[in-house]
């Protein structure tokens, strides 16, 4: 297993400056110098995948760096009986698999492309020597890094302190917050089963909570999405201590 993805569509797109703009546009590599930024270019490669198409495993070696071009990537831990819990879900114009590509340890979840998607890969060969050619991209790698374990934190928190609406609540804004400069920032495409594994709860208690802050006009339920409308209405739930369920 090398860590690229296991399934790849034939003839990929050549590249343009729109899908370029995704790397130049993160944080990790917007102040770049042109030239350094042209050789990172150099290594990206980029490929698409189908839904349901692992991008790699529990236990594979962290040998690549993902950006996403387009399209949703779910970060997923299963246990033995078959339950599933979703981490993360990395959108447009992010980056994961860092932290494997730089302690070249093991990847600890699976990277499933949750919706066609075009991504760059960067080796590690090559993007560990970029990296130490860089100190100011060194720099930013350990923001992520801080970013990464703070989310961990958040998630963490919430699971074991707050009851379901927060735990909902609290999920919800997480997911708006990364999406709220984009047109239709609060419109979350995420399935209830997808949220349930988020959260640690059942798919009928998501939707029994769903539909109370729907009859609230706290939210909109669509044909895999939720749109937040009134996301001050959710955060004054988490601030509360969660003692209000919203129905």
């Amino acid at each position: 297993m090398t860590g690229a993805p296991k399934e790849r569509q034939a003839g990929p797109s050549p590249f343009t400056s729109s899908k370029l703009s995704v790397l130049r546009k993160h944080p990790y590599f917007a102040d770049l110098e042109p030239d350094a930024f042209d050789q990172l270019c150099r290594y990206a490669k980029h490929t698409t995948l189908k839904r349901g198409a692992t991008i790699f495993s529990r236990g594979d070696p962290g040998n690549t760096l993902v950006a996403v071009i387009s399209g949703t990537v779910k970060i997923s831990i299963s246990s033995p009986d078959g339950r599933n819990a979703i981490l993360n879900l990395i959108g447009a114009g992010e980056i994961f698999g860092e932290i494997a590509l730089l302690d070249n340890q093991p990847r600890t979840a699976d990277a499933t492309a949750n919706s066609n998607c075009e991504l760059f890969i960067i080796d590690r060969r090559e993007f560990v020597p970029f990296v130490r050619s860089q100190p100011t991209l060194a720099m930013k790698l350990i923001e992520l890094l801080c970013g990464r374990l703070r989310w961990t934190s958040d998630q963490v928190e919430q699971i074991i302190l707050q009851n379901l609406p927060g735990r909902l609540a609290s999920a919800l804004l997480r997911l708006t917050e990364k999406h709220k400069l984009e047109p239709q920032g609060r419109t979350i495409a995420i399935t209830q089963q997808e949220i349930s594994e988020m959260v640690g709860m059942t798919r009928e208690s998501i939707n029994k909570q769903l539909r109370a802050w729907a009859a609230r006009n706290w939210v909109r339920l669509e044909h895999g999405a939720i749109v937040v409308l009134k996301p001050d209405a959710l955060q004054a739930l988490v601030d509360a201590g969660s003692d209000d369920d919203g129905e």
